[in-house]
């Protein structure tokens, strides 16, 4: 089956509707972590207090993202879904409140920290689903499974390319308030709609309780990549942000930080027309090596028009890198634990973005939005390292199926769905 045949049966199987929303319930996160950075950062007049806003929302959303997916896992998506995109709207607008209300600087911290608690992550929730999605495609699933997963890569960078672009036109039309209650007002809506759609009955595990062995020396690799891209992200963002104050266009940053999203995204559905016989392990350690690449001019950019294609191209290879460690995952993890490790994927790349703001935010405060960029070039410089020291144990993984663990007898399936 073909790459376009693959991608057409993959929407007939789910049908629009669910991949519309599936992608719009993602934006929310995209917009929260940008749209907190710009405002608290314009409130304060500190990009220190706004990479560690930001950077609080993230390591929130990574803490509480493993413990909604293992729920998922055990109950299925819907109720954790549904009750993550209310309360998470609700403290964001709790958290434009508290800025203009000129709260504490805790106060602040706290607010967006709750605000990531709450929220849930589409993304990798989304991936779990197109196993039971594709059951029934016989021996065409495991090909079909591989593209929903270049789809899935390039749906999330499109979302962090349109996600800080409404951003960038909220602050610029309305103010940094107005671009975060938009996000907030989305997240009810299609999470919402996310929650509630058909597909979120089915758990990726199957029937039984979530079994399996999770944390594995090859997991704990995947982590460590997911943090590291993270950072870049955090880092490439904060540095951008800088930049574009310094030129005196602030609501600029979440435009050109698209431009990182959009190339990612094109790569992103580029990546299901590789050979099938290259494998993932090789596929991210070309990705990592070309990110180090092409992270190096970052270092020479002196203004909003040179940095521009440098983040463009830079983003040509953050999709496939990511879809290589989420698919490595995704065979090498109990079926039934598929949920939680996606999700504990996800969490570590909101650590990583974390790490890479805060750091990234206190150099710029002090040397400038060069050294802020200095911190993603050596962050991709470390991931090098880490996956071409590791290609060993991955190959051997893929070769090897899951260890799976027989559900206690004594148990019985458990189900919040009818």
């Amino acid at each position: 089956m073909s790459p376009l045949a693959s991608y057409r049966r993959l929407f007939q199987l789910s049908g629009t509707t669910y991949v519309v929303i599936a992608f719009l319930a993602r934006l929310p996160l995209a917009m929260a972590q940008l749209g907190t950075l710009l405002l608290v950062s314009t409130a304060s007049g500190s990009y220190g207090l706004g990479g560690l806003s930001a950077g609080a929302l993230a390591v929130a959303n990574a803490v509480s993202a493993p413990f909604a997916g293992s729920l998922s896992d055990r109950f299925g998506q819907r109720h954790v879904v549904l009750a993550q995109s209310l309360a998470g709207a609700a403290a964001l607008a709790a958290l434009v409140a508290l800025v203009h209300a000129d709260a504490a600087d805790a106060a602040v911290v706290a607010a967006a920290a709750l605000a990531g608690l709450a929220m849930p992550q589409v993304g990798p929730l989304a991936r779990v689903r197109w196993r039971p999605i594709t059951a029934r495609t016989g021996a065409d699933q495991r090909r079909l499974v591989d593209v929903a997963f270049s789809y899935e890569g390039a749906a999330d960078e499109a979302s962090f390319a349109i996600g800080p672009a409404l951003v960038g036109l909220g602050v610029v039309l309305v103010s940094p308030s107005g671009a975060l209650l938009l996000a907030a007002g989305m997240l009810a809506v299609f999470g919402t709609a996310f929650a509630l759609h058909r597909t979120a009955r089915t758990r990726g595990g199957g029937a039984a309780l979530a079994t399996g062995r999770l944390w594995t020396p090859v997991l704990l690799v995947l982590v460590g990549a997911q943090l590291l891209i993270g950072m870049l992200f955090g880092a490439t963002q904060t540095g951008t942000t800088a930049l574009a104050t310094a030129a005196g266009q602030p609501g600029v940053a979440g435009l050109v930080h698209a431009a990182l999203g959009l190339g990612s995204a094109l790569a992103g559905i580029a990546t299901a027309f590789i050979p099938e016989r290259i494998g993932p392990e090789r596929r991210i350690l070309v990705a990592v090596s070309a990110l180090l690449v092409l992270s190096l001019p970052l270092l020479l950019v002196d203004g909003i028009a040179a940095l521009v294609p440098v983040v463009a191209v830079l983003g040509c290879a953050v999709a496939p890198f990511m879809i290589g460690v989420f698919t490595l995952a995704e065979r090498v993890v109990a079926p039934a634990r598929v949920a939680t490790a996606m999700t504990v994927l996800a969490s570590a790349t909101g650590l990583g973005y974390a790490a890479g703001s805060t750091i990234a935010g206190r150099l710029a405060d002090e040397h400038g939005y060069t050294a802020a960029f200095g911190v993603t070039v050596s962050a991709m410089l470390l991931a090098l390292v880490l996956v071409a020291g590791a290609q060993r144990m991955l190959r051997a993984a893929l070769a090897a199926p899951p260890v799976l663990t027989p559900p206690p007898p004594e148990r019985s399936p458990v189900t919040l769905h009818r």
